[in-house]
């Protein structure tokens, strides 16, 4: 069985790390893996979309349109623009939260995540949104939300690793010290995707 999960959000999210957490998951499994990142123009506020394939019939790490089973957004407007690469009843995993690029902030205009939401709902098989303002309180640090994302599209069952697997993994990419919270952040993702 192969799994094929995208990745995406704005430089500084940790966009790169979920996809290196989900790669060495999967690796530590002796399953064949396949990835590439699409950076934007600046590294802070620019687009960042990362491709994981993981499985023995998988020999691309680019996903095709219409392939992803798994879309995990940072903000809700980049789940919008990879929408394309999502299956009809593939599962999306996104934070509420959306960041005001540059060009809309100057020009006076706003995004408003509850269209975005509405539009993902409609062309999703399931949606999972988390507020991750209000979960990153209670965790204590805004530093991982992308294991937050991670834990719950972890529980989806989609990603081809688990929730133990990727805590496995944690241990072997994140400093010591940041370890703890991005546990109990994977955790909290989880429950929230199994309450919903």
């Amino acid at each position: 069985m192969s799994s094929s999960i995208l990745i995406c959000g704005i430089g500084g999210q940790g966009t790169v790390l979920a996809s290196k957490l989900i790669c060495q998951a999967a690796l530590s499994l002796n399953m064949e893996v396949h990835s590439a990142e699409t950076i934007g123009m600046a590294q802070r506020g620019g687009s960042v979309v990362s491709h994981v394939r993981i499985g023995s019939d998988v020999h691309s790490p680019l996903i095709p349109f219409g392939r992803a089973d798994v879309l995990i957004a940072f903000e809700p407007c980049e789940a919008v623009r990879n929408l394309p690469y999502l299956k009809k009843d593939g599962v999306i995993v996104v934070s509420d939260k959306v960041v005001q690029p540059v060009t809309a902030s100057l020009s006076g205009k706003t995004f408003d995540s509850s269209v975005m939401i509405d539009t993902l709902k409609k062309n999703a098989g399931r949606v999972i949104v988390l507020d991750t303002d209000t979960l990153s309180s209670e965790l204590g640090s805004s530093k991982a939300t992308n294991t937050l994302l991670l834990g719950a599209a972890a529980a989806s069952e989609m990603l081809g690793v688990s929730l133990g697997d990727l805590k496995s993994a944690l241990g072997l990419l994140v400093k010591p010290q940041f370890v703890d919270l991005n546990l109990r952040a994977l955790e909290m993702g989880a429950k929230c995707f199994l309450s919903k």
